[in-house]
């Protein structure tokens, strides 16, 4: 029985005896959720510790030498590019798609200190191993950070960049978004369940609507916080959290080399930070849509390509469409 399904009968049943509907157990690192591809592992040290870097290496059907690796969003995994991968492969490019240390299916160490430079170091040190020494590199919402990030680290690296809705275009410091500490993230975070997970992504992803299809993702996520690694989980989640904050790229879009699409649903309302301003200043606060065109002003070669209609994550919510535009983006 396929993983999405299991969520299905088991959220039912959970309903139908009158339990709170937060799914089943998947494991602190989604043991117990399936993934479309053989799933291989990379070893990191983290504080001395190892670690486990989870990833998909996809073959092209028919290889046209060019290697496309898609990053995921803090709210997101590795298998939530599955029906993007599946486009690109069909159309002749090697996908690799990691799950980055802190999320899914790889390690989540206490210990770590968490920054967009170990995860970009980290991804190289995976690309190489796999021997590749030049990517496209996509990125989604917080991999979309993540991504720049790479290109300013890594600017040889890169063939072409693809933001999809990207976070840290901007500096909420700047506009008045205190610093919260660890502890309250980490306490707020251990409240998660379905239903919070639901109403924050149908809020500000999905402009108010919502699709059965779209409830996958959700329970993928909660399972992560049903069982015993709860706390785990929810650290790993607020540190992760805390470095979204804490180091945008804003001020460094100017090192961006290579050619970079900047991909942006219209109806995106995601403001990074609007959770953890004061009511007075949360209306003020601009979403993706309306820091984009300044943003890509500041990226040398920079394009702006808007999808009407659409939210956060395209992706998942027309796929079709957007993988038209990615794979001409990425051509």
């Amino acid at each position: 029985m396929r993983s999405g399904t299991v969520i299905g009968v088991l959220a039912g049943a959970a309903m139908l005896i009158g339990a709170a509907p937060d799914g089943p157990d998947l494991g602190a690192n989604l043991e117990r959720f399936t993934y479309p591809w053989p799933l291989q592992n990379m070893t990191v040290d983290v504080v001395g510790q190892p670690a486990s870097m989870a990833f998909m290496d996809i073959a092209a059907e028919r290889p046209n030498g060019r290697v496309v690796v898609l990053l995921h969003g803090k709210n997101f995994c590795g298998v939530t590019w599955a029906s993007s991968a599946r486009a690109l492969a069909k159309a002749g490019y090697r996908v690799i798609i990691p799950d980055q240390i802190g999320f899914c299916k790889s390690s989540k160490p206490q210990a770590a200190q968490y920054s967009l430079a170990m995860l970009a170091n980290n991804t190289r040190r995976l690309l190489a191993s796999r021997g590749v020494s030049r990517a496209t590199i996509v990125g989604h919402s917080m991999g979309g950070m993540l991504a720049m990030r790479y290109a300013i680290m890594f600017p040889d690296a890169v063939e072409r960049l693809v933001l999809v809705n990207p976070l840290g275009l901007v500096d909420r410091s700047e506009e008045g978004v205190p610093y919260v500490d660890l502890d309250t993230l980490w306490a707020t975070e251990r409240k998660t369940s379905y239903a919070s997970i639901k109403a924050y992504q149908q809020a500000n992803y999905y402009h108010g609507t919502w699709k059965p299809s779209y409830d996958r993702w959700v329970w993928m996520q909660a399972g992560m916080y049903a069982g015993q690694g709860r706390n785990i989980v929810a650290l790993a989640q607020a540190k992760t959290s805390e470095m979204i904050r804490t180091q945008p790229v804003a001020h460094e879009l100017y090192r961006l080399k290579p050619s970079t699409t900047v991909i942006i649903g219209t109806l995106d309302r995601t403001a990074f930070g609007r959770g953890q301003a004061p009511a007075s200043l949360q209306q003020f606060l601009k979403a993706i849509p309306q820091v984009a065109p300044d943003a890509v002003r500041k990226i040398p070669k920079g394009k702006l390509v808007r999808m009407e209609g659409l939210g956060h994550s395209p992706q998942i919510e027309d796929p079709v469409r957007f993988e038209t535009l990615l794979l001409e983006t990425v051509a």
